[in-house]
């Protein structure tokens, strides 16, 4: 290839040029190298910042996530303890309904026992008044009673009468008719022999002696009589009614004589009884 000898060449030029550059040229062109390496460095510096914040952000976003899923469980979870538990308290009420159903059986169950209960109370208070009442009239009816007897008894007492006998010796009670012999009896201090002696030389027995009537005064009230007792007799004159009459047997006590006491003189007949102590061995009177 040919060269035209009328352009130079390259060496030629640049030297040719070279002198003649601007030297701010250079040093613009100078400040532009390193501004685009500046710029160089912060783009990279900028995309590798970028870079860090979008490694940041995934993760982040990796935790974000792993958060979430583990929330989503946690509810999946709730919804069904609250399933569960809805349910729950569906059967909870179910049971409480019948419970209730129940407690208003057993109070309607407790009011009717109660009724009845109250009822029963009061028929048998109304029935204890009543058998109150009658054993209050027995009551009555025994206390009337006993002091009835109580007024028989002092009535007794002051008829049945102790006195001095024709011996000297102060005798027991004395009873002065039927009724108050039969006091005598009940009292069970002696024994008692009530007799009716007909007038006659024959004499009769009455428990362990014999009597004989010699002699009766109705107008005065006085006898004679005699006793046979311990194959003796013993004659007692003009004794008057109501007066003890006394003799010993063997084996009386001492100072306890046997008594005659007669009630009744009639023209012919006296009435009355002989009172023989009780530790004696005479026989008991007949019944």
């Amino acid at each position: 290839m040919s060269i035209s000898p009328n352009v130079p060449s390259p060496q030629e030029s640049y030297q040719y040029e070279n002198p003649g550059t601007p030297r701010w040229i250079a040093i613009l062109f100078a400040l532009l190298i390193v501004g685009l390496a500046v710029m160089a460095y912060a783009g990279h510096s900028a995309q590798t910042r970028v870079e860090q914040e979008l490694s940041k952000n995934e993760e982040q976003n990796r935790i974000l996530t792993a958060q979430l899923e583990q929330a989503n469980t946690r509810i999946a979870d709730l919804k069904g303890q609250l399933e569960v538990t809805s349910q729950k308290i569906g059967m909870t009420q179910a049971e409480l309904a019948e419970a209730r159903s129940r407690a208003e059986a057993i109070r309607k169950q407790q009011v009717t026992s109660d009724q009845k209960l109250s009822q029963e109370i009061t028929d048998a208070q109304k029935s204890s008044d009543a058998k109150i009442g009658a054993v209050a009239t027995d009551v009555t009816g025994a206390k009337k009673d006993i002091a009835d007897t109580r007024s028989d008894l002092e009535a007794t007492k002051t008829k049945l009468e102790r006195a001095a006998g024709d011996m000297g010796v102060m005798s027991g009670l004395i009873a002065r008719n039927h009724d108050d012999l039969e006091e005598l009896r009940r009292r069970g201090d002696r024994n008692y022999y009530e007799f009716t002696i007909q007038k006659s030389k024959k004499p009769e027995r009455v428990g362990p002696v014999q009597i004989a009537l010699n002699k009766a005064d109705q107008k005065k009230s006085r006898y004679t009589i005699t006793v046979l007792a311990d194959d003796k007799a013993i004659e007692k004159k003009d004794k008057t009614s109501g007066e003890p009459v006394q003799f010993y047997m063997k084996g009386s006590p001492r100072l306890t004589p046997y008594e005659i006491v007669v009630f009744d003189v009639s023209k012919d007949k006296i009435t009355g009884y002989l009172s023989a102590p009780k530790d004696t061995s005479a026989p008991a009177p007949a019944k």
